[in-house]
Order: C-alpha cells, then sequence, then structure tokens
C-alpha cells in the first residue's frame, strides 16, 4: 500500500484500490503494518478530518492527535491522491 507518511508507529497510506467509482480523499491508519480494514479519515475540500471508522481501534487522546497532523498535511495528501488516482472529490 503506497504510504504517505509515518507519524510514530502509525503509518498513513492509501488502500491501493479504493473503489469504482473512486472514493472522495482519505487515508487509512494501522499501527505498524498497512491493514485492508484499517482506521479511515475522510479530507474534506476545506482540509479538514472526518473520521469515517476507527476500524484499528485507536485509542480517542491519540486518534486526536493523529488527525490533526492529517489535517497540518492536508494539502500534501491531496497532492499525492490526484498523482495516485488522476481524479479528485471530497466529503463535505
Amino acid at each position: 500500500m503506497p504510504r504517505v507518511f509515518k507519524i510514530g508507529n502509525y503509518i498513513i497510506y492509501f488502500w491501493i484500490n479504493e473503489g469504482a467509482p473512486l472514493e472522495p480523499v482519505h487515508v487509512h491508519v494501522a499501527l505498524g503494518t498497512p491493514v485492508k480494514n484499517a482506521t479511515k479519515i475522510w479530507i474534506t475540500s476545506e482540509g479538514h478530518c472526518k473520521l469515517c471508522s476507527n476500524n484499528s481501534h485507536i485509542p480517542e487522546h491519540v486518534l486526536r492527535n493523529l488527525m490533526d497532523i492529517i489535517e497540518l498535511r492536508s494539502i500534501y495528501i491531496t497532492v499525492l491522491w490526484q498523482m495516485k488516482f488522476g481524479a479528485i472529490s471530497f466529503v463535505e
């Protein structure tokens, strides 16, 4: 899976098969290694994070910190998404 970046022991990545039609911009977050049903965080057009699911069961205080960092890097994530998948849409 394409790794976007790492925060401590958490890997932030794209899943290679993001659906047809392509899902809106989001990242997956897992501790250690990527897994199929990891925590999923949507990126809004304003660069904010919206939790889709916390399947990795990341503790709330850790998840909030991760989401703050993801928001700070949302433009980077969006550019990488466009380069990887060629199209872009957002949840609101």
